[in-house]
């Protein structure tokens, strides 16, 4: 994953340390300051790289202001210091958006009055289904149980899929005839976990469009009924900019608490993390990294840093 801005990120290094005519050096003689106006070459390449990389512009602004501040004058003495200069410096920049931005979720459901309400929301072809089976086989693992809300009831499709999931897991899955009242099967859903003593409540909901003033009334109204303990936001890495406008629009309608982002495995480019942290200043939560209910992992800001600047699969 993240190869393509991995490589980018490697080659822009590399440029650090190109040998070259005395006034084009980024460093001037022995022990001198970077050179301004070398450096600022290389933050118009860092500028082109994350934009192709699908990095919002504010973070892109950002990220080149911290660069800039930290490589500025910085006194070094040969072309290999200026290449370790550059990538301490792209680091920091990449840490700098992402701190701040881990969310222990097992420990917020284990610190919960019972049941944990965790209510979904998202775009229709995001995985927002698949992430809701995938938290329901974490839970189990954790040996708690849940009840699952099928309060997607625009599309009987979406009831279907919750169905197929409850039953691969072991899990009760609470559901009404297509187009009946979302917030009426969520309120069902939070019952029935009361009633039977069940720990957690995963609530599914309609993803239509996010500019859908219907779709953001039926947010609000289950939101206002069930009153959950969480809000999680799910977004595909692959829609880049759209994901981050999706999500500041989820956050500024709804309120939103949290992010899983899917599709993260086929993310050549990278950027939507990066832009999403910064865009809603919410936690990532998880990484979806594939299909089945095992490909989902926690989100880490270390883990991030380290593939975008591992040796592995740079020079090619």
């Amino acid at each position: 994953m993240f190869e393509s801005l991995k490589k980018k990120l490697f080659g822009l290094k590399k440029k650090a340390t190109e040998v070259a005519p005395e006034q084009e050096k980024i460093i001037g003689d022995s022990g001198r300051g970077i050179n301004e106006s070398k450096l600022d070459e290389l933050l118009w390449d860092l500028e082109v790289i994350l934009l192709e990389a699908d990095v919002a512009l504010p973070v892109v602004e950002e990220m080149k202001d911290s660069v800039k501040t930290n490589l500025l004058g910085k006194k070094v003495d040969r072309k290999y210091d200026v290449s370790d200069a550059v990538e301490i410096a792209l680091k920091g920049a990449v840490e700098a958006v992402l701190k701040d931005n881990e969310f222990d979720f097992d420990a917020f459901v284990k610190s919960r009055t019972r049941p944990v309400v965790i209510m979904f929301v998202g775009i229709n072809g995001t995985g927002k289904t698949t992430a809701i089976a995938k938290i329901g086989n974490r839970l189990q693992k954790m040996g708690l149980s849940s009840v699952l809300s099928a309060s997607d009831t625009f599309r009987a499709g979406a009831i279907e899929q919750l169905t197929i999931h409850g039953d691969r897991l072991g899990c009760r899955v609470i559901k009404h005839k297509a187009g009946s009242d979302p917030a009426a099967v969520a309120y069902d859903a939070v019952e029935h976990a009361k009633a039977r003593k069940r720990d957690v409540v995963l609530v599914d909901t309609a993803g239509r469009m996010q500019t859908n003033v219907n779709l953001m009334d039926e947010m609000k109204k289950i939101k206002k009924v069930i009153k959950p303990d969480l809000v999680i936001f799910v977004g595909d890495a692959l829609a880049g900019n759209d994901a981050v406008e999706q999500a500041k629009t989820f956050d500024d309608e709804v309120g939103i608490d949290a992010v899983i982002l899917t599709k993260i495995d086929a993310d050549a480019r990278g950027g939507a993390a990066l832009s999403i942290a910064h865009a809603v200043h919410k936690p990532i939560a998880f990484v979806s990294t594939g299909q089945d209910y095992e490909s989902f992992a926690k989100f880490d800001s270390k883990w991030m840093v380290d593939r975008l600047f591992s040796e592995k699969g740079q020079a090619a």
